[in-house]
């Protein structure tokens, strides 16, 4: 039977290092790729096809909700395991709502995170039980009318920009890296910035920090 065939994609290089170490004695089980940004993530899957993606949430350039939705556009059957510092209910939802098939939180033991590799690649979905509670309170809320987040009012690519903007890259940096015009991007821009009543950079960075779309 041949290895299961792993991406890892953490900013952090310690994290990813530990991963890679841990993983590679783990029988079955071979990390073919490293990526430190969202967007490398989502070229890596493409050029490797891998059979499962180990992702955090909070990385540089493109987070990874969003790097899951486009690797999920490009396979919908790709496997996708969200490893998270976050266990809050709107984080679990949305990467859910993007595609992923598993969610194991940071501070978990690494068995946790080996068993939900050998779930996900057997076509099962797999949830921390450290997590199912905030999951049930989101349907619970929904069931009875709670607020809509307000990240899911943009579109993708609305989300791209403004993570890159709160990054601090200019208009022209932001359009070279999405490969879009400059008024394209500044279109964008504008659109997120009234769906969210964002009147300046500071509201808008205090915004990104919030949604963990950047680190403080």
């Amino acid at each position: 039977m041949a290895d299961i065939t792993i991406l890892i994609a953490d900013d952090h290089q310690l994290m990813r290092e530990g991963l890679v170490s841990m993983l590679a004695k783990e029988p079955g089980m071979k990390v073919v790729a490293e990526a430190e940004t969202g967007r490398q993530a989502v070229q890596l899957y493409e050029e490797l096809l891998p059979d499962i993606v180990v992702l955090d949430i909070g990385m540089p350039d493109l987070n990874g909700i969003d790097a899951t939705r486009k690797i999920i556009g490009t396979n919908p059957e790709a496997r996708i395991i969200a490893l998270s510092m976050h266990t809050e209910n709107r984080f679990v939802q949305e990467i859910l709502k993007a595609g992923a098939s598993g969610y194991v939180p940071k501070n978990s033991a690494f068995e946790e995170l080996s068993k939900a590799i050998a779930s996900v690649y057997e076509g099962r979905k797999y949830l921390s039980p450290t997590v199912t509670n905030a999951v049930l309170n989101d349907y619970l809320g929904q069931l009875k009318g709670g607020a809509k987040p307000t990240a899911s009012l943009l579109t993708v690519r609305e989300r791209e920009v403004l993570q890159l903007v709160a990054e601090g890259k200019s208009s022209k940096e932001i359009a070279k890296i999405i490969e879009v015009s400059m008024n394209t991007v500044i279109r964008h821009r504008q659109n997120f910035m009234d769906k969210l009543g964002l009147r300046n950079i500071a509201e808008l960075t205090r915004y990104a920090i919030r949604e963990h779309l950047v680190d403080p």
